[in-house]
């Protein structure tokens, strides 16, 4: 039987990116988006719910992140979700769901968001984890058709 685990996201980050190599020097970020929802409530009122994801890049496309990404910018990823077990320093099992990004592509205009107001802006590009560009996914400008 065929499966599918396949995640995609819009939203905006929480933090800048923190880059780290592993022993092989292999790029790692880790960094959170939040997606927000708004809705009716049962009084008739607007509410909005926030969600915070965790993401994971890997290789060129967590160094593009680190470089070109900071708090408050747009993002879209496109990933899988994968759940790891850790212990902590009690000994205690841990679990962690993130999102394993596969592809990413810069929302934000050039000066918007947050921080990293010093960072140098590139084109928008789609960039998946072989660190190349694609077409952009959709135009920003164009309306979301959802």
């Amino acid at each position: 039987m065929a499966s599918l685990n396949k995640v995609m996201l819009i939203g905006n980050l929480g933090k800048d990116p923190e880059v780290r190599y592993t022993a092989g020097g292999t790029a790692v970020a880790s960094f959170s988006v939040a997606t927000t929802e708004k809705f009716k409530g049962k009084d008739g009122n607007w509410e909005e719910k926030t969600e915070w994801h965790n993401i994971t890049l890997w290789a060129r496309l967590a160094e593009i992140a680190g470089e070109y990404l900071s708090k408050g910018k747009t993002v879209y990823i496109e990933g899988r979700l994968q759940t790891r077990k850790w212990t902590d320093k009690e000994g205690k099992d841990r679990y962690t769901t993130e999102i394993v990004g596969e592809k990413m592509q810069m929302l934000s205009a050039k000066g918007e968001g947050g921080g990293g107001g010093q960072r140098q802006s590139r084109p928008q590009q789609d960039y998946n984890q072989g660190g190349g560009y694609e077409e952009p996914v959709f135009n920003p400008d164009d309306e979301i058709p959802f």
